[in-house]
Parts: C-alpha cells; sequence; structure tokens
C-alpha cells in the first residue's frame, strides 16, 4: 500500500508518521501493494482528527475519527476501517465489483453471514448509476448518514439514508 499523510495545523512529526504508518499498514494485509491510502491529520482546538480515504474501484472506503489525542485517533481509525471491510466484504466482492486492489487471499477466505439491508421507507424524491443496496454499502464505507446516487434502474436521482435501529430509508424523486 502506498500512504500519503497530510496535516493540517498540526506538525507532522516521525512519531506521528511512523504511528500512522504501523497501525495503517496493519491494513496490508487486505489490499494489494498499488492501493492507494490518503491519510490527513488535523487539529482544531482540543479535537484531534484523522482522515482515512481509500479509493477503489467502484467504492471509497473512508473513516474518520475524533478525540483528545491524536494516537487515540490513529488506533481507533484502523480498527473502523478493518470493521468495515470484514462486514462489507461479501457485498463489495459479490456485486460483481471490480476486486483489483483487494488481495487474493482475503478474498477468497470464507465469508460470514451479513445481515440483509433492508429498505425500510421509501420517499419520492444523479450522480453514479448504481442500485439502493450499493449505495448503501457507499455510505456506511464512507461513514456518512446519507448517500446520493443515480439508480441504475430507473436513471433517476435517489438518496439512501440511516435510519435508527440500524435500517434504511431511500428517496426517489417525483415528478
Amino acid at each position: 500500500m502506498r500512504i500519503t499523510i497530510s496535516g493540517r495545523n498540526i506538525e507532522l512529526t516521525d512519531g506521528l508518521k511512523a504511528a500512522v504508518e504501523d497501525k495503517i499498514g496493519k491494513l496490508e494485509k487486505y489490499f494489494t501493494p498499488d492501493t492507494d491510502v490518503f491519510v490527513t491529520l488535523s487539529v482544531e482546538k482540543e479535537r484531534q482528527k484523522i482522515e482515512v480515504t481509500i479509493p477503489v474501484p467502484g467504492h471509497i472506503i473512508r473513516s474518520e475519527q475524533v478525540s483528545n489525542d491524536m494516537y487515540v485517533s490513529i488506533d481507533l481509525v484502523e480498527e473502523i476501517i478493518e470493521r468495515q471491510l470484514k462486514k462489507y466484504k461479501n457485498k463489495i466482492i459479490t456485486k460483481q465489483q471490480s476486486n483489483s486492489n483487494f488481495r487474493k487471499e482475503y478474498i477468497e477466505k470464507e465469508v460470514e453471514a451479513d445481515d440483509e439491508i433492508k429498505i425500510i421507507r421509501t420517499k419520492k424524491f444523479d450522480m453514479k448509476p448504481m442500485y439502493p443496496e450499493d449505495a448503501c454499502v457507499q455510505m456506511e464505507l464512507l461513514g456518512h448518514d446519507f448517500f446520493v446516487f443515480v439508480n441504475a434502474e430507473d436513471d433517476n436521482v435517489n438518496v439512501v439514508y440511516k435510519r435508527k435501529g440500524n435500517t434504511y430509508g431511500l428517496i426517489e424523486p417525483e415528478f
């Protein structure tokens, strides 16, 4: 993996760089050596924030963590990304996505049973053509509460969003 570290309002010391490379380097078991990982460290008042973005074909894997200690934030972000990869492995790979950035050993490992994504509420309301379930996966990988996309079934702009109780909603346009 190629890790690019940048800082905002923070001096990137050798210790911070080593901590990031050590923790994020643990993700190498999932990705090929030519995978790019972008890490941004920033400080706002007492908030120590780390953002990690890993673009892979068809998806962006992203996590952001904030704490009072940058080293704690670095530890947390690695755990979150690893959890995301394990949770969504089956969905990412079986949806006929390109898996060229993932290691063969990781892809071929036995997949645990995942909870199905259930859209429980639909509202009438264009980005990249994809199916709502794929948009939910992308939303989770980004760590966002909603995701705007072009529905591959009808070419309309849709929005998926998180609801309480680990459920999802879908907003469709009404003309």
